[in-house]
């Protein structure tokens, strides 16, 4: 359903597209654990620290793909906000060609970097072929990854955030069928896992694709609408490549972190890996509300309504600052007990080191909150340079703490290395958000 957010109280339209962004968000983590509770359940620790230690290579790559997706997005709510129907439509067709080309470009480097990667972060011995085998499928998948994003962007800048939660559902089920079929009917391993995942996001695209023909006859094409256009395509990098970096940039500071975190052993990489696919489900909850600001301030922008940016984002913030509280006392109290979704109970260190992991970061919630909402609200300003240097920020200093702690401390370091890392980010983000906002009003009036 499309939905303007220039006109109408900014909680309700808030709230109207933040919850299906996070019920699609939900079916989307249990997409991606399907594969690492099946595998752990069916092959034991081992498997599951194998997939758990491609987990910060897959959010390097897949996350550039959400990330340019992401932004290709934000220049087209501009123009849904401003009811420019027409370079709706020339924007779309333009954003489809960069897509195909950094996928199949995104898709050879992935490939054939992946073992070296695994090697170069000291992925242990005993899991590296593993690792190896589940992260090359997934990367030979990462068109379908690109172009479901930049389908979802679509329908989300136009403010449908209902029909993406539809094909994540579809996606979702799909892929425990046929985790359920590749690593325990017919036993390929971790590689099963990962052809399951990918012939779910094929079919999540193809439904997309097929809903935007169907149902939204603003976007369907002209001829003049299909011809290239340098000068958009030049707005619609210098929009998606930084928010792009920036969530790559992110993940190569968790890459750094994995690494260390590889050197603690095979155990510590299932602890981590199991607490952080649990405390997952208070990201999602806070990063959809960001995400939601990203498309408020953009469609906001493009119609000039400066004040309701304003007021959008502060209730935004209010609405995460809650949920971060909530969500934090719950896996503060019970998020180990969901670890038992990918660890066997007799693992009693291990899950005891997944309840040390869990309690340390959610003190820092609030902090995730601030961080989500301000640099979110950035972008959908028009403005992906800062969060660029956001995630520039976040990096050094998780990596910082990777490399200088971690290795000498062990398990503690680890613990604190992502939460502490949102910081910088929140003192560069809330500045530059009231300083562009302000110079937005400026070049308006």
């Amino acid at each position: 359903m499309i939905r303007d957010m220039t006109s109408g109280k900014p909680l309700r339209l808030i709230l109207s597209f933040a919850i299906p962004l996070l019920l699609g968000n939900l079916f989307q983590q249990i997409y991606n654990m399907a594969d690492t509770a099946i595998v752990g359940r069916f092959m034991g620790k081992e498997a599951l620290a194998a997939v758990g230690a491609t987990g910060s290579i897959s959010n390097l790559v897949i996350g550039f793909t959400a990330g340019i997706a992401a932004g290709f997005g934000i220049v087209l709510a501009a123009y849904f906000g401003a009811s420019d129907h027409e370079r709706m439509r020339h924007c779309v067709a333009n954003m489809i060609y960069l897509a195909t080309a950094v996928s199949v470009l995104l898709t050879v480097t992935a490939v054939c970097l992946a073992r070296p990667i695994l090697i170069w972060m000291k992925t242990p011995s005993d899991i590296i072929a593993d690792s190896y085998h589940y992260i090359v499928v997934v990367f030979a998948g990462i068109s379908a990854t690109m172009f479901y994003n930049v389908l979802a962007n679509i329908l989300r800048a136009l403010g449908d955030s209902r029909s993406p939660l539809y094909f994540l559902i579809l996606s979702c089920i799909l892929n425990v069928l046929l985790d359920i079929l590749f690593v325990v009917a017919i036993p390929l391993g971790t590689a099963g896992a990962g052809l399951a995942t990918v012939l779910a996001q094929i079919c999540s695209a193809m439904a997309c694709l097929f809903y935007i023909k169907k149902r939204l006859p603003m976007l369907r094409f002209t001829r003049g609408d299909l011809r290239p256009n340098l000068g958009l395509m030049k707005r619609l990098m210098l929009q998606g490549l930084p928010m792009a970096l920036q969530l790559s940039i992110t993940a190569t500071g968790a890459i750094i972190l994995q690494s260390a975190v590889n050197s603690l052993g095979s155990d510590t990489v299932a602890a981590v890996t199991a607490a952080t696919k649990v405390q997952l489900f208070a990201f999602m909850l806070l990063e959809s509300l960001g995400v939601t600001m990203a498309t408020y301030c953009s469609q906001n922008l493009g119609a000039g309504k400066y004040c309701r940016i304003r007021q959008g984002v502060h209730t935004g913030l209010a609405v995460s600052l809650v949920c971060s509280v909530i969500s934090g006392v719950l896996i503060y109290t019970l998020g180990h007990y969901a670890a038992l979704l990918f660890l066997n109970s007799a693992e009693i260190s291990v899950l005891s080191s997944v309840k040390q992991f869990l309690r340390v970061g959610t003190a820092f919630y609030p902090v995730l909150s601030f961080m989500y909402i301000y640099r979110n609200s950035v972008q959908g300003l028009g403005y992906s340079l800062p969060a660029m240097l956001g995630g520039v920020l976040e990096m050094v200093t998780r990596s910082f703490v990777a490399l200088f702690f971690v290795y000498r401390i062990g398990f503690d370091a680890a613990c604190v290395a992502q939460p502490v890392s949102w910081i910088p980010v929140v003192l560069l983000m809330v500045p530059t958000y009231y300083i562009q906002l302000r110079k937005q009003e400026k070049k308006h009036s």
